[in-house]
C-alpha cells in the first residue's frame, strides 16, 4: 500500500464523504428536513462514518485506528438501517434506497478489508516509533 499521510487520502474516507453528501441531498430536498429526530439520526450516523475514520487515523496508532474503523463500520450499518426508515416513511423511493444502500454495503466491505489489512500489518503507528 502506498504511504498515506492524511486521512483525506483514504478511499474509505472519500466514499464516506460522498455518502454524507447523498444523505444531505435527501435532507434538503425532501420532507425529511421536517422530521427532526430521524433527520438528525441519519445525518449523525452518516457523518460518524467519515469522522471516525479521520479520528482513528489521527490517533497515530494501529490498535486505536482499528477500533475507530470498527465504530465507523457500525455507523455504516446504522445508516443503512435508517435508509429503510426513510423508504418506509416515503422520503425516498425504491431506486434511491437501493442506490444508497449499495454504497453503504460497499463501504462497509472496504472498511472491513482495511481492518484486515491493518491486522496483518507490522506497522504499529507513528506514536510507537523508536
Amino acid at each position: 500500500m502506498a504511504t498515506i499521510s492524511n486521512f483525506e487520502d483514504l478511499e474509505i474516507w472519500q466514499l464516506a464523504r460522498e455518502l454524507c453528501k447523498d444523505v444531505d441531498i435527501i435532507i434538503n430536498t425532501t420532507a425529511l428536513k421536517n422530521d427532526f429526530k430521524l433527520r438528525d439520526q441519519i445525518n449523525g450516523s452518516s457523518g460518524s462514518i467519515m469522522d471516525n475514520i479521520a479520528e482513528g487515523f489521527e490517533r497515530d496508532g494501529k490498535n486505536e485506528f482499528r477500533q475507530f474503523l470498527s465504530i465507523a463500520k457500525g455507523s455504516c450499518g446504522e445508516t443503512r438501517s435508517q435508509l429503510y426508515r426513510l423508504y418506509d416513511k416515503k422520503y425516498i423511493n425504491l431506486k434511491e434506497l437501493e442506490d444508497i444502500k449499495e454504497k453503504t454495503i460497499s463501504l462497509s466491505k472496504k472498511i472491513s478489508s482495511f481492518i484486515s489489512y491493518l491486522n496483518k500489518s507490522n506497522y504499529d503507528g507513528t506514536k510507537f516509533r523508536k
